[in-house]
């Protein structure tokens, strides 16, 4: 199943979405596409414990993810939330209805905690041009976040906290 979820990429003041395709089909396999540099290349390992340790399963099939656009480096490990809700997602572990809706990113600790990361008002302002309805970040960024008018943030402890909301969302909006 292919899944889209969005984050962020910032240059300088600049930010650009980023579109996380997550493919799981048949075999075994991780394959991670998109000019992503070794920190995201590392993240199969976070998203991995983050997942296993939030009562959900590592999917055991062929996962291929391509990060848009791929002349654009990706830095960091801030990619990490988007690319495992967008794992969970393709592996039909949770919903994917509201995705499109939101830019997300957070740093996944082994336990599932969302760590802070740099470079959020850019996101957050990019987020807003490119007509999302709003960010899913570390709480600790919310508020850097929220000074950008009319664009919903919400700021999560850990992954299971940002399952829960995307759940609801879907509840919320029938």
């Amino acid at each position: 199943m292919l899944v889209k979820t969005f984050g962020s990429a910032v240059s300088g003041i600049d930010a650009f979405t980023i579109t996380i395709e997550v493919n799981i089909s048949q075999g075994i396999r991780f394959a991670l596409v998109g000019l992503p540099d070794n920190a995201v290349k590392e993240s199969q390992q976070r998203i991995d414990s983050a997942i296993k340790v939030s009562n959900y399963k590592w999917p055991g099939h062929k996962i291929v993810i391509n990060m848009a656009p791929a002349d654009i480096r990706k830095e960091g490990a801030a990619y990490d939330l988007p690319l495992a809700i967008g794992i969970l997602a393709a592996s039909s572990q949770i919903t994917n209805h509201k995705l499109k809706d939101y830019i997300m990113m957070g740093e996944l600790s082994l336990d599932g905690s969302l760590q802070p990361i740099k470079g959020v008002l850019p996101m957050a302002l990019r987020a807003k041009q490119d007509g999302f309805k709003g960010c899913i970040l570390p709480i600790e960024n919310a508020r850097e976040a929220a000074v950008v008018n009319d664009i919903e943030v919400f700021g999560f402890q850990n992954i299971i906290e940002v399952i829960r909301f995307l759940k609801m969302t879907k509840l919320r909006n029938r």
